[in-house]
């Protein structure tokens, strides 16, 4: 009879605190649907990123410029993109505070090339200090 009580005491004690066959059941049923979502949504992102590979790469960068008067800076930088792409970038002038006295949009022609330069003049309202890329994208 002494070894009925504690037997009768522990599986109170499991009914009280939920440690029962039917949870165990369940919290496994939960485990495996929760792994099994996880492992659909990871293989759906990356069969996802695996074919967008190569869309929209493009790649600026400035190579330099050059101070052609107080009104007019030289700006060369660098595209590179999928041959057969279209491009816009803006151009701007900074004077010596970094304020912006000359911007200009430039749409870049396709090219059977990947990686192009192109120098362009920008007409600045004072005299600037920098010409530079702000931004790329396709067109």
């Amino acid at each position: 009879m002494a070894d009925a009580t504690p037997e009768r005491t522990r599986a109170a004690l499991d009914a009280r605190y939920g440690r029962t066959a039917d949870r165990s059941r369940r919290d496994r049923w939960i485990i495996v649907v929760a792994a099994v979502l996880f492992a659909a949504i990871f293989t759906a992102w990356v069969v996802w990123a695996g074919l967008d590979n190569g869309q929209g790469g493009l790649d600026a960068r400035d190579i330099g410029h050059r101070l052609v008067d107080d009104r007019t800076v030289s700006v060369t930088w660098e595209v590179s993109v999928t041959a057969g792409t279209e491009v816009s970038c803006a151009l701007q002038a900074q004077n010596e505070a970094h304020g912006i006295v000359g911007w200009k949009i430039v749409d870049l022609p396709a090219s059977e090339t990947y990686t192009r330069q192109y120098t362009e003049t920008v007409r600045t309202a004072q005299r600037a200090v920098t010409g530079l890329i702000y931004r790329c994208w396709l067109t």
